[in-house]
């Protein structure tokens, strides 16, 4: 019995694949067995005596579901790492991503008028001096600083009021003291007038 590595060599050939996907029929060896040319096999593979194999089928549903499973924070312990912290996730990302997230609220705030510049320049300075560590912080900070000047300003604006009104009612007291003064002088010099005059 002939191994008929000619016919799978020419089968291989004509059917643009490889040897291992080759298909001869078991029942007509003889028959392939006289095929030595590549016409015969062309011939063979028209018979359906000569086959090309499928593709073997490669699931990927496996790595899907393990990918999956990553999504959700599985197999990411101390085994599965290969790299530093730093390595896997930068401390200069983490950083960059941290302050464009923070000056994009303050921007968002100064164009809604919700910070002035003075106060928008402070904390960006605080910002970039790693004061604040996310983005609750810092608007935590910015009421707190708001509620801060807004207090300061009712109180400069009572102490204010109270100044005026003080300085008003000292000027009502002159003003009485000054008329009562002159009242008495007026009857000094009534009763002056009236002890000069001979009786």
């Amino acid at each position: 019995m002939s191994t008929l590595r000619l016919q799978k060599r020419l089968a291989a050939s004509v059917l643009k694949c490889g040897k291992r996907k080759i298909w001869l029929d078991p029942n007509e060896t003889t028959e392939i067995a006289n095929a030595n040319s590549r016409q015969n096999i062309r011939k063979l593979v028209k018979d359906g005596l000569i086959i090309r194999k499928p593709q073997t089928i490669h699931s990927r549903s496996r790595v899907r579901r393990a990918l999956e499973a990553k999504r959700k924070g599985r197999h990411s312990g101390y085994g599965k790492r290969k790299g530093t912290a730093n390595a896997r996730m930068p401390e200069k990302i983490i950083w960059m991503r941290r302050m464009r997230t923070l000056r994009r609220l303050l921007r968002k705030y100064r164009t809604s008028k919700k910070i002035d510049n003075h106060l928008y320049h402070r904390l960006y300075l605080q910002v970039k001096g790693n004061v604040f560590k996310n983005k609750r912080v810092l608007m935590e900070h910015i009421h707190k600083k708001k509620a801060e000047n807004l207090r300061a300003k009712q109180l400069a604006d009572q102490a204010e009021a109270r100044r005026q009104k003080n300085k008003a009612s000292r000027q009502r007291r002159e003003e009485r003291q000054r008329a009562k003064r002159e009242e008495l002088l007026k009857q000094y010099a009534k009763e002056d007038e009236a002890a000069k005059t001979p009786k």
